[in-house]
This record gives structure tokens, sequence and C-alpha cells, in this order.
């Protein structure tokens, strides 16, 4: 069953107070989320800002993949009851 569809994600960078912020929001037509990351630079370290902002941006899209897993979970529970568990067969040497 074919299926294509585009979701939308935006990803927002600023500094505030000596931390890097960002803020990834995703539109996919039916939900929105958005996911938070912080960095900071450690005062006996070289301040270079791209790596706060990788840190940041790592951290947030973290979280909102964080979200996106719960909300496929709780999808998965709302819509089938739990299928029953098939023993695993055994490995290794019978004793």
């Amino acid at each position: 069953m074919p299926h294509t569809v585009e979701w939308k994600v935006h990803l927002y960078l600023y500094e505030d107070q000596g931390r890097t912020k960002a803020r990834v929001e995703l539109d996919t037509g039916d939900t929105a989320l958005t996911g938070r990351g912080t960095a900071r630079c450690n005062p006996e370290d070289r301040d270079i800002p791209v790596i706060g902002d990788e840190l940041a941006a790592g951290r947030a899209l973290s979280d909102l993949g964080q979200q996106l897993l719960r909300a496929a979970e709780h999808d998965i529970e709302s819509e089938e009851p739990p299928a029953p568990r098939k023993p695993r067969p055994g490995y290794g040497w019978v004793v």
C-alpha cells in the first residue's frame, strides 16, 4: 500500500544568557509537536558557537524523536489489542 506524506519541520536556534537554545517544531498536518534542547559552553572552554548549535539542535531533535515514539506507541495501543506472545524457540544445546 503506497503512502507518501510530507511533514514540515522548523528548527530555531538562539542564544540566551550564555546558553544556546533550540526549538524544533513538527507539523504532520494532523499533529504538531515541539522538541527542545539546550547547550552551554563550559567557561574554561573556547567559545565555538557552532558546537553549541549542534548540541542544542541534536538534543531538540532527540526530544522530538522521543515524543514521536511515544505518540506511535499510544496509537498502537489504542488501535489493536495486544497480540498474544509466541514462545521463542530455544537456541544452543539442549540440556
